[in-house]
């Protein structure tokens, strides 16, 4: 994958006109960042929860990413295109040899606009948190659902999730979390659990499982016409299967973690009141926000296995995910 990498930041080997290209990886993908459109490309990487190992699969899955999206960015994912080698060269799109890979097209949206960097500049208005309700509201309410996806709001269901998480995040114990802070965190889940099982199964008699977004964070959400919100989970249905406040709990959660409380408190009320909730739901927002904050605390930690990323970006991610375990650790007292 070095050697296609390296071939595809010459912007000539690319299928759009560009005058140049970055790259962004993540422990998942590799994006290359032209002038007016970006380029996905999955890696071949195994987690369990998340198999891109073939060819085959990688393909599939870049579909489903464009169908998926198309939900709530229909304007944004453009299609799927082959990357192909000819023995000496990569090429995007166009070229001879076999097909070595595929890659996501995708219009480029401005990084200004990115909910993110709205409210770092200390520019996210009120305005904006009653856009992202409705919006999130309309497209909770509408969401597909079914018998089948009833189930994996089941606690049994969910707790695979969970189980998952302190498993996969044992390896990192005394380096990106404290065993306090884990064996407390694995002791109140388990609780929750045990003490919500009638919570949970009402969700379930209220339609509120849906196929959801599942990696509703600030920075796949962008305030420009139309409000696109992309990059969705197109990898794991148990993941994007969800109840909607689960959904919701991300981006409140990744406010919080950014320091932005008060705007986490107004944007729930707002998507309470349009999505029709009840009171009694927020101890299941806290829970899911324990659980997001997990998810986001482990997802950094995998970066430390990431031989394709240096000794500082490890040490940033160290610090990222020592600081996500702490706000989940936060929720729980």
């Amino acid at each position: 994958m070095h050697s296609m990498i390296h071939d595809l930041l010459d912007p000539a080997l690319l299928p759009d006109k560009t005058e140049k290209v970055s790259l962004i990886q993540t422990h998942i993908s590799v994006v290359m960042i032209a002038d007016e459109f970006v380029y996905k490309i999955k890696k071949p990487v195994n987690f369990g929860f998340l198999d891109f190992s073939t060819l085959k699969k990688r393909r599939y899955y870049c579909h489903q990413e464009i169908i998926l999206n198309r939900r709530l960015s229909k304007d944004i994912y453009i299609g799927v295109l082959p990357i192909f080698y000819d023995g000496k060269v990569y090429t995007m799109g166009r070229g001879k040899g076999r097909i070595a890979e595929y890659a996501v097209k995708m219009k480029r949206l401005p990084d200004e606009m990115l909910m993110k960097s709205v409210f770092l500049r200390g520019e996210l208005r009120g305005e904006d948190l009653r856009k992202i309700a409705t919006v999130l509201a309309r497209f909770h309410r509408g969401a597909r659902n079914s018998s089948s996806i009833d189930t994996f709001g089941e606690p049994e269901s969910f707790k695979v999730n969970t189980d998952e998480n302190f498993a996969q995040t044992q390896k990192y114990i005394e380096t990106t979390i404290q065993r306090k802070d884990f064996d407390a965190l694995r002791r109140w889940t388990t609780g929750f659990y045990h003490s919500n099982r009638e919570l949970f199964l009402g969700r379930i008699k209220a339609k509120k499982i849906r196929d959801c977004h599942g990696d509703l964070h600030m920075e796949h959400i962008c305030l420009t016409e139309g409000l696109p919100i992309f990059d969705c989970i197109e990898f794991n249905r148990r993941f994007r299967y969800s109840d909607r406040v689960s959904d919701i709990a991300f981006l409140l959660m990744d406010l919080e973690y950014h320091g932005g409380n008060a705007f986490s408190r107004v944007l729930w009320d707002l998507y309470k009141e349009m999505a029709g909730e009840e009171a009694k739901v927020d101890s299941l927002l806290t829970f899911y926000k324990v659980y997001r904050a997990f998810v986001r605390g482990k997802v950094s930690s995998f970066q430390l296995d990431d031989e394709g990323i240096g000794i500082e970006k490890k040490e940033e991610a160290i610090q990222v995910a020592r600081r996500y375990f702490g706000l989940a650790r936060s929720y729980v007292g």
